[in-house]
């Protein structure tokens, strides 16, 4: 089945004037990078295109169509000289009071591509607007949401459409990123792991914007598993039932279990990947060192003594466990040392240091082929 990239106009192929209407040739300026690297997602990657834009009152008095049209076609003759064709020009003419289903992020004149007859799980919306995002979700695709902050982008709507975070995949205004991502693909792991101790869900999303929403039920883990998802720039969710009437033990291992897991297939074959990463992380009075290879083989070198027993709810000791229970799953040498007088510092430069060890090692060259072994095999 085909994948469509729906494409907005103004603010994303044509940066928008000041009063929102392209309607002459000299308010034309094209998006920076926007020929170079829509030409090569058109010529290396399979997806149609599809441009889809609301221009208000189109053929009103307010915009007249005389005005609009030479502008629009020197758009897309520009487009179609460097090899750049639209399957279909969608343009919605009503003003946003009216709230007409036309009108992104209405689907009334995308519902052709719905029919099954598309990949649209596939598929992306870009956009600058937030109804680009809320176009993405109504359709059932992905956004790519061209901000650079997306908290800032939800302040245009209510409070009631904000629950918009796991449409977007990927937020830039970058085009040579969007084509990058586009190319490479999305690196996940998704695991539920039940036992008759725990029910733990994990989503993760390597090449994220380091978002997290974790809920494990121990407030301070919680906290470590958001810096993992910070300064690894992976997005990451986790969710467990944990028997914690009993101890914390078995939600910390059985995370631990379901996290590599995760990692594990997210990190896929490793072609191009630079595969090592460490860093040497300061935090106050403590210093951690985290080194990791995705190598393909379990074993954790670990250096690290707490005098407290706990840390909030969690044990000390779980942290050792929790990550040599990271290893075996994820398949990752992890070599970590941490030193220092607060117990709470130490831990936490350990986390994240490992995240920014791991931000190092899934890095990729989009245009190698190349494992990282003289094996061949990892």
């Amino acid at each position: 089945m085909k994948k469509v990239l729906f494409i907005d106009r103004d603010g994303t192929l044509v940066l928008e004037p000041s009063d929102y209407q392209v309607d002459a040739l000299e308010k034309v300026e094209f998006y920076p990078l926007v020929f170079q690297y829509l030409s090569k997602i058109a010529h290396e990657l399979d997806y149609e295109f599809v441009m889809v834009t609301n221009q208000d009152g189109l053929g009103t008095d307010a915009y007249p169509e005389h005005t609009f049209w030479p502008a629009h076609n020197a758009i897309i003759k520009a487009f179609r000289n460097e090899g750049i064709t639209f399957a279909e020009e969608i343009i919605d003419r009503t003003f946003p009071h009216e709230n007409k289903p036309t009108r992104k992020p209405g689907t009334a004149l995308l519902t052709h591509f719905m029919n099954g007859e598309y990949d649209i799980d596939n598929s992306f919306v870009i956009g600058d607007r937030i109804t680009d995002v809320q176009l993405a979700k109504n359709l059932g695709a992905k956004a790519i949401w061209m901000v650079t902050d997306p908290n800032l982008g939800a302040d245009e709507i209510s409070n009631d459409a904000r629950n918009l975070q796991d449409v977007v995949a990927l937020a830039s205004t970058d085009w040579g990123e969007i084509y990058r991502f586009l190319k490479t693909g999305q690196r996940q792991g998704q695991v539920h792991r039940v036992t008759k101790e725990t029910d733990v869900f994990v989503r993760l999303e390597l090449d994220g914007q380091g978002r997290y929403n974790n809920q494990t039920g121990l407030g301070f883990f919680d906290h470590m598993l958001d810096q993992l998802a910070k300064h690894s720039g992976a997005n990451l969710e986790v969710r467990v039932k944990g028997d914690l009437h009993i101890d914390e033990h078995h939600t910390v291992e059985d995370t631990a279990i379901a996290l590599g897991e995760a990692f594990r297939q997210a990190v896929g074959d490793k072609m191009g990947m630079e595969r090592y990463g460490s860093c040497i992380l300061p935090m106050d009075d403590c210093l951690a060192t985290a080194a990791i290879d995705f190598s393909g083989r379990p074993w954790l070198v670990w250096n690290a003594t707490y005098r407290r027993e706990k840390v909030g709810q969690v044990p000390t000791e779980m942290f050792y466990h929790f990550f040599k229970s990271f290893s075996d799953t994820a398949l990752c040498n992890l070599n970590i040392k941490a030193e220092g007088e607060n117990e709470h510092h130490k831990i936490e430069a350990t986390f994240k240091a490992v995240a920014k060890a791991i931000k190092m090692a899934v890095k990729r060259d989009i245009n190698s082929k190349e494992l990282p072994s003289t094996k061949g095999v990892l």
